[in-house]
């Protein structure tokens, strides 16, 4: 077989071949996916059938098929499911050798999650806007989490759920950490009465923002941009209380069906040359590999007042579970 290589991605990929397609699990936005998906095929030889889903969906889905795998890798979506995944067990340990050349939040992220999970970008949490939708109304544009409780808002906040969404577990976890767990659900259930949607996907909201059908989202900052390439009027806000990050993370799923293919997918999206394609996709994440050039679109982490995440604690399952089950029971569940 002739060896492939793709420029800038660190080595060669050896063609596989028409076989059987590797499944990969994405939890990143659509394009991304894709992009990845018919690159990595370019390249290696290799078919590949994408399955998208959001973070907390993914979990479910890799739950409910332990006992006889369909995916064999976890692409992207926060990190806390992944942590999850690794410690039910439906994910494969693996200590990569491109380690040492990876950001030291994505090396901590494999060493926390005992080698199953591995940063593979960062991103702050935030509140998109659309600045015309608030020029419109004559709203100013928020600057802290507290400005969306504000009567102005009133069913104008897009906000994702915690259940199927990285970014509302997220949004929740940083909450918890910043103000306390009962202020924080004080928080959420005065926030309700202004949230207009709830979505499943954390990339859903920004768009319904972009869209202008409402005037601010929670949302990770690095989606903002991508919005902006669209030509919505969208901003990003560092909430002045703090905020959380995401690291994005990639798994291999325990039984794969193509533990091979999986492996090589693996190591090819830790790669500077692969990393690259969140760009060209329109996601500024900061990547994980430190030779990955930085985009300057891309979120500045050291100017955001980022809370110091407990990613152990609130990435295991009984911790995610038992916060979910309180915001379902506090803050979505119908009046009786």
């Amino acid at each position: 077989m002739a060896a492939l290589v793709l420029a800038g991605a660190g080595g060669p990929l050896w063609a596989q071949g028409a076989g059987e397609p590797l499944q990969l699990m994405c939890s990143v936005r659509e394009e991304w996916c894709s992009l990845i998906a018919t690159t990595f095929g370019r390249v290696s030889g290799a078919k590949v059938q994408v399955v998208r889903r959001g973070s907390g969906d993914a979990l479910a889905q890799l739950a409910a098929e332990r006992a006889s795998p369909r995916i064999d890798v976890w692409f992207g979506g926060t990190g806390d499911p992944h942590l999850q995944a690794a410690e039910l067990g439906l994910t494969q340990a693996y200590k990569s050798p491109s380690l040492p050349q990876l950001r030291l939040w994505a090396q901590a992220q494999a060493k926390q999650s005992n080698w199953h999970t591995v940063g593979v970008y960062m991103g702050p949490l935030g509140i998109a806007v659309n600045t015309d939708v608030l020029a419109r109304r004559g709203v100013a544009a928020p600057q802290c989490w507290h400005d969306l409780l504000q009567p102005a808002f009133r069913g104008q906040v897009v906000v994702s759920h915690p259940a199927s969404s990285g970014t509302a577990y997220t949004f929740v976890a940083t909450l918890v950490q910043l103000l306390g767990e009962d202020k924080a659900f004080d928080y959420f259930k005065a926030l309700h009465q202004n949230v207009g949607q709830y979505t499943r996907a954390g990339t859903a909201a920004v768009r319904v923002v972009g869209r202008g059908e409402a005037m601010a989202s929670v949302s990770f900052l690095q989606d903002v941009p991508a919005e902006r390439l669209q030509g919505a009027p969208v901003a990003g806000v560092v909430p002045c209380e703090g905020t959380g990050a995401e690291i994005g993370s990639m798994s291999m799923v325990r039984g794969a069906p193509h533990p091979e293919l999986a492996r090589r997918f693996y190591e090819w999206a830790l790669t500077p040359g692969a990393q690259q394609f969140g760009v060209a996709a329109g996601q500024f994440h900061v990547p994980s590999h430190r030779d990955t050039p930085m985009d300057p679109r891309m979120p500045s982490l050291p100017r955001t007042r980022l809370v110091n995440y407990d990613y152990v604690k609130y990435g295991s399952v009984a911790e995610r579970q038992r916060l979910i089950d309180r915001w379902e029971r506090e803050v979505t569940a119908p009046p009786h």
